[in-house]
This record gives C-alpha cells, structure tokens and sequence, in this order.
C-alpha cells in the first residue's frame, strides 16, 4: 500500500508511524527536526538512475554552481537524489522494511517520514562515476575531498559526519543547502527556471 496523503505536521505523522512500526515517541528520541515540505521546487534535471528529480530554485542554483566549479577541477559530481516526499520516505522504509531489514537498522540510515532534510527540497545525495551510490566508500574519492574543501563555499554541509552523535550513521554523500552560508555566491551564478 502506498502513502500517497500529504503530511504536514507531527500530529498526522502517528497513524503513518504506526503503520511503519515506528515508535511514537520517534520526534523526541531521534534528535532531528520536522522538516515540511516546502511551497515550491523546481524540476533540477535527473538523478544518475535517469529518475526526474527537484529541488528549491536557490537549493538548484547552488548545485548547478557547486557542479560547474567541480568540473572545472576535473570532479564529477552527479545526483543520487534530491527532494523526497513525505510520501515517498514512507513507501521507501516500507520497501526497506519488506526486504527483511529490521526497523533499527533501516532508521539508522533513513530518517522517519517528516524527519529527512529530502523533504526540504535543500538535501542531496551525491556520487561520482567509479563509486557505488550511497556507500562509505565515497569518503575515499576526489569527489568527497573536493566537497569537504570547497562544498561550503557554495552553502552545502555534510549533515551527517563521520562520528557524529545523531540518530543517522555516517553518510559522506549527503549534503544540504543552507541559504545564509553563500548568498554572495548565487548573484554570479546563471540559472533559468
């Protein structure tokens, strides 16, 4: 069955957890904020599976700027994935669920439905040719080294770093926008809608 009902507060979350089998108590003993949907995405392409993908147009606009510089070094940055319904987080855990994957282990990778930075529209998931997609390994390319000297630059953080204390393990392709790190960067920056 998919979740296909728009959820846009913790409130209508319950009924979604507990079909999940997500405890109830999941806001407070996870550590991450409720991110809502925003009000408006743009399409940003495909992802490298060739899946149409969208983001915020300023999230868009640092990517593409964020990509360009990249290859201008000789990196190829490419998206796994970007904005992720409420929805879709839901049916994705189901999936992960079905596969035989216990509930801890699939929530030390994938935050709750309302939880992820996906539903943002400002979070990317990011690879390079020659590296499994959504794997440690990516930690040991080009691609990671240059984002960890450069991706702040154009306002992108690692949301979950290597010994971090949050409920989400280590993810070194995961990286979100964050609109106050480089205003200054996107007036330079050509992008059409």
């Amino acid at each position: 069955m998919a979740f296909k009902t728009p959820v846009s507060s913790i409130d209508e979350l319950q009924s979604l957890f507990a079909r999940l089998g997500i405890p109830a108590d999941y806001p407070t003993t996870s550590g991450l904020p409720f991110h809502p949907e925003p009000d408006r995405l743009v399409d940003a392409g495909h992802d490298m599976f060739q899946r149409p993908v969208q983001l915020t147009p300023v999230a868009l606009r640092a990517w593409q700027a964020m990509q360009a510089a990249a290859a201008r070094d000789g990196i190829t940055l490419q998206l796994i994935s970007a904005f992720r319904s409420v929805a879709y987080q839901a049916d994705l855990i189901k999936r992960k669920l079905a596969s035989g994957r216990t509930l801890e282990d699939v929530l030390a990778y994938t935050a709750a439905p309302g939880f992820s930075e996906h539903h943002t529209g400002r979070a990317i998931d990011i690879g390079t040719p020659g590296s499994k997609p959504l794997e440690t390994e990516f930690d040991s390319t080009a691609a990671y080294a240059w984002l960890t000297a450069n991706a702040e630059d154009y306002g992108f953080l690692l949301s979950y770093p290597e010994g971090g204390t949050g409920m989400i393990c280590y993810e070194p392709w995961h990286w979100c926008y964050h609109e106050t790190i480089d205003a200054h960067l996107l007036d330079k920056t050509e992008f059409k809608e």
